[in-house]
């Protein structure tokens, strides 16, 4: 039994999730945009948060009306967190007050639920170093940030090599990436020369 996690990533082209003064999604969030979404958070998973993002969206979707935010709300969340207690306000959320990558190394084995982790910048960094995701999905938005970017999840991170698993333009303007990580300098299983001897 075993499972993936991919982890979600919305940035600008220079590779900023936020920056001061513009509006989220830096104002281009198009249909097509929109009806990725839905059909992300439609599917059988389990949601990843850290504590700062699970109380923006936890905001979020008492706030505002998105169509995926019924699917927020349906699936099952976890967060990790040693300050939240339950009951969170937020349906089918759980907190896990341990140690991110060794509970996260420990659910890959065990469970054969798909993870998704979206936002938790300092989370997501650190389950990356650890090899323990599967997937990155980058929506890059056309906008350049420049100075007034922050929030960017590679920069002071761990190094990857990446394989392009996908590529979609959506409204004709926001790319969608997919790709496979590896830790730099580490080769993947399967890949690479064969060992000298062999058949």
């Amino acid at each position: 039994m075993s499972t993936t996690l991919t982890v979600d990533f919305f940035c600008s082209v220079d590779g900023y999730g936020s920056a001061e003064g513009w509006p989220g999604y830096w104002g281009k969030e198009g249909p097509e945009v929109i009806e990725d979404r839905v059909r992300t958070f439609a599917q059988d998973q389990v949601l990843v948060f850290g504590a700062t993002t699970f109380r923006q969206f936890r905001k979020f979707v008492a706030l505002f009306d998105e169509p995926y935010y019924g699917s927020l709300n349906e699936l099952p969340k976890i967060v990790f967190s040693s300050t939240l207690q339950e009951p969170l306000e937020w349906q089918n959320s759980t907190v896990i007050n341990e140690d991110a990558v060794t509970a996260i190394e420990r659910l890959k084995r065990t469970t054969d639920v798909p993870m998704r982790s979206h936002g938790s910048i300092s989370l997501n960094r650190a389950l990356l170093a650890a090899g323990l995701v599967d997937r990155i999905e980058i929506m890059m938005f056309p906008a350049i940030t420049g100075r007034a970017g922050y929030a960017s999840l590679f920069q002071g991170g761990a190094e990857f090599d990446l394989d392009l698993l996908e590529s979609t333009v959506l409204d004709g303007r926001t790319q969608k990436l997919v790709y496979a990580p590896h830790v730099h300098g580490e080769i993947p299983e399967g890949v690479g020369p064969k060992p000298r001897n062999a058949d």
